[in-house]
C-alpha cells in the first residue's frame, strides 16, 4: 500500500502520518509539505519520503501520477481564516483539488481530504452534512467549493473513492507552531500556565462542537479502511462553551483563574458549532472515544512535558 499525506507537517497531517506509521508498518508513507506553515518538528521520526512541494502546481500533480498511490490524504490548505486575499485561498485550496482529483483517476487512488464545519457559518444547529451551507468567509467558501467539485466527481467516477472530511474545533498535540491561532483549549492553558488570565468574548458561553486529535486521526483511518464515498462531519456532536474549558482547566490544574471578557471585534463570529454525527457513525463506523474532560486532561499532561 503506497499512501500520500499532503500538509503533513501541520497539525492534522503530522498527527496521521505518525499514526499510519504505527498502525501500518508495511505501507510506504509518503508526506508532502511546503512548510509555510507547518513545521519540520512535526515530521521528527517519521522514516518515509518527504516531498517537498506547493499544492497548487499543477505540474507537481502531474508528477505524482508516477507514484501510483493508493491513497491519498489531504490535509495541505491554507487554514488561517485571517487570510483575506481570496484568489490566493481559492487557488490553493480549491483549484489544487482540481489536480489531485485528476491525478488520483490515473491510479484510481482513494481520496480522503480536509473539509471543515466553515462551510456552514451560522447555520442553525446541530449542522447536517445536507444543509445550511451558508460560509461567511473565504475559507469556509473554498471548502465548500470543494464539496461540491467531490460530490460531482464522485458521481461522474463512482469507481473511485471520496471521503470528505468537514471537521469541527480540532485540538491536541501538534498545535505547537501556530501560536495564536492554535486552539481555544491550547491557548488558554499556556496564558494560565504563565500566571495570566485568559480572555475571552462576553461572556463565554459560546459554544463549539470541540474535537480531540485521536479521534480526527481514527476518523480518517476509519474512511480509508472502508468501502465508502461521501462527505462527513467528524466532530463529537455535543457543543460545550468557553467557560466550560476554564473550568476543567481550573479542576485538572487545581487553580482558581479569573477570566477576563471583552466585546467580540468581529462583524462574524460563529457564536455555535455542534455536528450531527450520524452519518460517519453509520458509514465509516466512526464514534468519538474522548469526551472535553478526557481530551484536555490528556493534551495538558502533553503540554506539561513537551
Amino acid at each position: 500500500m503506497r499512501i500520500l499525506v499532503t500538509g503533513a507537517a501541520g497539525f492534522i497531517g503530522s498527527n496521521l502520518v505518525k499514526a499510519l506509521e504505527s498502525h501500518f508498518p508495511t505501507y510506504e508513507i509518503y508526506a508532502l509539505d511546503n512548510f509555510s506553515s507547518g513545521h519540520f518538528k512535526n515530521l521528527l521520526g517519521f522514516k518515509g519520503e518527504v516531498i517537498t512541494a506547493d499544492i497548487s502546481l499543477k505540474e507537481l500533480w502531474e508528477s505524482l501520477k508516477s507514484y501510483r498511490f493508493d491513497v491519498i490524504f489531504h490535509e495541505a490548505a491554507i487554514s488561517d481564516t485571517r487570510v483575506l486575499d481570496q484568489e490566493l485561498v481559492m487557488r490553493v485550496n480549491t483549484e489544487s483539488f482540481k489536480y489531485l482529483l485528476d491525478c488520483a483517476i490515473c491510479s484510481k487512488s482513494k481520496v480522503i481530504y480536509a473539509s471543515s464545519a466553515a462551510v456552514y457559518g451560522n447555520s442553525p444547529a446541530p449542522q447536517s452534512e445536507e444543509g445550511g451551507l451558508v460560509p461567511e468567509n473565504v475559507y469556509g467558501f473554498s471548502k465548500y467549493a470543494m464539496d461540491m467539485i467531490a460530490l460531482k466527481f464522485m458521481a461522474l467516477n463512482p469507481e473511485i473513492q471520496v471521503c470528505g472530511m468537514r471537521y469541527f474545533n480540532v485540538y491536541g498535540p501538534g498545535e505547537d507552531f501556530k501560536g495564536e491561532y492554535a486552539s481555544m483549549i491550547r491557548q488558554m492553558f499556556v496564558r494560565i500556565k504563565k500566571g495570566l488570565n485568559p480572555r475571552l468574548f462576553k461572556y463565554g458561553e459560546q459554544k463549539r462542537d470541540f474535537v480531540y486529535i485521536n479521534d480526527v486521526v481514527n476518523a480518517n483511518i476509519k474512511a480509508m479502511e472502508n468501502d465508502v464515498s461521501g462527505i462527513f462531519n467528524i466532530a463529537t456532536g455535543t457543543a460545550r462553551s468557553f467557560n466550560d474549558i476554564v473550568k476543567i482547566i481550573s479542576d485538572i490544574t487545581k487553580k482558581d483563574i479569573n477570566v477576563e471578557y471583552f466585546d467580540c471585534p468581529y462583524d462574524f463570529y460563529q457564536n455555535l458549532t455542534q455536528a450531527n454525527i450520524s452519518r460517519a457513525r453509520s458509514f465509516l463506523g466512526y464514534s468519538p472515544e474522548y469526551d472535553l474532560e478526557r481530551g484536555i486532561k490528556e493534551y495538558i499532561d502533553y503540554l506539561e512535558n513537551c
